[in-house]
């Protein structure tokens, strides 16, 4: 619930600290205090428009603060915090801070951290439940009527929606499937071509490096044959160094012994030959290395080209293409099986369909059992009231197959006729602001147990009645309290009366400055503000005893 709200230089609030109890609050003061500049200032905090209007003037900012606490987190507000990745720990109070420039520029703050002004709007719901004479969300919005109607059902929503999630993924993956098969059987001729073309080239994985280093190793000999031949002829031809070598050695060698540099040219000489003879062995082998077979060259070029043809062709690498031909040959595959996986798929969301369906129509009776029940409860409170030529109805109604969702195959409109004979039509659209308000609460009291936000506020919902319509609502507003909070801004003393604490908004000036200050009003200033309401300017003794009549009856 909201335990604190502190304003700082909003309109006429120049600096304002409030604690807010648990059960029934209620606020007075006379028109034009500034009540709406308090509910002003909480629409910041549940994430309102900014307007720069509301900075006071002769200031450059404005802020607003709001301190939530409750017994037990709320999962719905935990969850988006998690979602937004903010820490609020168990008992820990919720902070929310809004600063507005007068320029126009606004930030906010949940315990302390940045946050967008969406996470303000989506909290809200949980926070503060706010009905005004111009509500817009809450009970008049019909988004959230069909939940409202579950809870009160005691509906156990879950299974539809595991349910439809089941029959929506089924039916995902069987468009998928049908979508997937029509385009491969578009193209099976064209697979079946290229699968044929595969298979018959049938490439290896790392075959094209090994092919192009044999073609590298051809090519060099057939550069280097001419040479190899030239060098061939120069050793084994008639002008052989070689020969001519061995043939000065055995002239050398008869007159070796004569001379000793004789016998070293010698020894020179033979070890001369001995080199000559191995680089003849050199250049052979060389020879015998780089003969190429100009019929294999072109094999393997012709078969390199084809791969790297094919590789083009299908957009890979040459060394992918065993992976191409699997992939074809898988796709070919699941055109045979296509038929018989796109059966099985049907059979499934065609069982999912029906389940989901089953479950639907089980919480349509829930609903259609629950809104008869609601509209007896609501009927019930609507004379005492004084709406009692008014009707309200749950309409229940079957949505098209396009429409359905997690929450079943139902719309749920909450609809209100004002007159007899008058057709029905949706809460805010023929309702006064009077009227509204108190079919609202009439709403409310009947859907008291099932909870809602944690903070309920109800501006002026006695407009325009008094008495014993007044006073009912007082009673109303007080039960609906008990156990939680709820804040009325009133112009009755019947239900001022009724409030746990009573708060006094009044505006003051002093000069050319006015302020708007709020105060929490003790027993005996309670009585005297009650009294101010029964009888107008002049506070009369009939007025103070009426009064203590009206605070002791409360």
């Amino acid at each position: 619930m909201l335990t604190g709200l502190s304003i700082r230089n909003v309109v006429l609030i120049e600096a304002l600290d409030l604690a807010f109890p648990g059960g029934l609050g209620v606020l007075t003061g006379e028109t034009g205090a500034g009540k709406s500049i308090l509910l002003d200032s909480l629409g910041l905090i549940l994430g309102d428009r900014a307007d720069s209007g509301l900075v006071r003037t002769g200031t450059d900012q404005a802020s607003v603060t709001a301190t939530f606490e409750f017994a037990v987190r709320p999962e719905g507000v935990a969850a988006l915090l998690e979602e937004a990745e903010i820490a609020w720990e168990a008992g820990e109070p919720l902070l929310i801070r809004r600063r507005l420039k007068a320029d126009g520029g606004s930030r906010a703050w949940i315990n302390d951290q940045p946050v967008g002004v969406a996470l303000l709007r989506d909290l809200a719901r949980f926070l503060v439940e706010l009905h005004g004479q111009h509500d817009d969300r809450g009970l008049v919005n019909a988004r959230g009527h069909r939940l409202l109607l579950d809870r009160y059902a005691r509906a156990e929503s879950a299974a539809v929606q595991s349910a439809w999630e089941i029959w929506r993924k089924a039916e995902i993956a069987l468009a998928q499937a049908r979508a997937h098969l029509a385009a491969a059987v578009a193209e099976q001729d064209l697979i079946t071509a290229h699968l044929a073309e595969l298979d018959s080239l049938a490439p290896k994985p790392g075959e094209e490096e090994d092919l192009a280093l044999q073609r590298s190793g051809m090519q060099k000999g057939e550069r280097l044959s001419g040479d190899l031949a030239a060098l061939d002829q120069v050793w084994s031809g008639p002008d052989s160094p070689l020969d001519a070598l061995r043939s000065a050695a055995r002239r050398l060698d008869r007159i070796a012994g004569e001379h000793p540099l004789l016998t070293e040219a010698l020894e020179a000489l033979d070890r001369a030959i001995i080199e000559a003879g191995e680089a003849e062995d050199k250049l052979a082998a060389a020879a015998e290395a780089l003969a190429h077979d100009p019929a294999l060259l072109d094999r393997i070029e012709t078969r390199l080209f084809d791969l790297r043809a094919a590789a083009r062709k299908h957009g890979c690498t040459v060394d992918e293409l065993p992976a191409r031909r699997e992939a074809l040959q898988t796709a070919l595959d699941a055109i045979e099986g296509g038929e018989a996986r796109i059966a099985g798929l049907a059979r499934q969301a065609m069982d999912a369909g029906l389940d989901y369906r089953a479950k639907a129509e089980t919480l349509s009776v829930q609903r259609a059992e629950a809104a008869r029940r609601l509209d007896k409860a609501v009927a019930a409170e609507l004379a005492p009231l004084r709406l009692d030529a008014a009707r309200f109805h749950t309409a229940v109604v079957r949505l098209p197959e396009d429409r359905w969702g997690p929450q079943g195959v139902d719309g749920v409109e909450f609809l209100i006729s004002t007159n007899p004979g008058s057709d029905f039509a949706p809460l805010g659209k023929i309702a006064s602001g009077g009227e509204l308000s108190r079919f609202i609460l009439a709403l409310k009291v009947a859907l008291a147990e099932e909870g809602g936000a944690a903070t309920v506020i109800f501006d002026e919902i006695d407009r325009g009645v008094g008495g014993a319509v007044a006073s009912a609502i007082g009673e109303r507003l007080a039960r609906l309290a008990q156990g939680g909070q709820l804040l009325a801004v009133t112009h009755s003393p019947q239900v001022a009366a009724r409030g746990g604490a009573h708060f006094l908004i009044a505006k003051s000036s002093e000069g050319t400055v006015t302020r708007t200050a709020v105060t929490m009003l003790d027993k005996g200033e309670r009585k005297e503000e009650i009294a101010r309401m029964l009888s107008g300017a002049e506070v009369t003794d009939e007025a103070r005893a009426q009064a203590d009549r009206l605070l002791e009856q409360a």
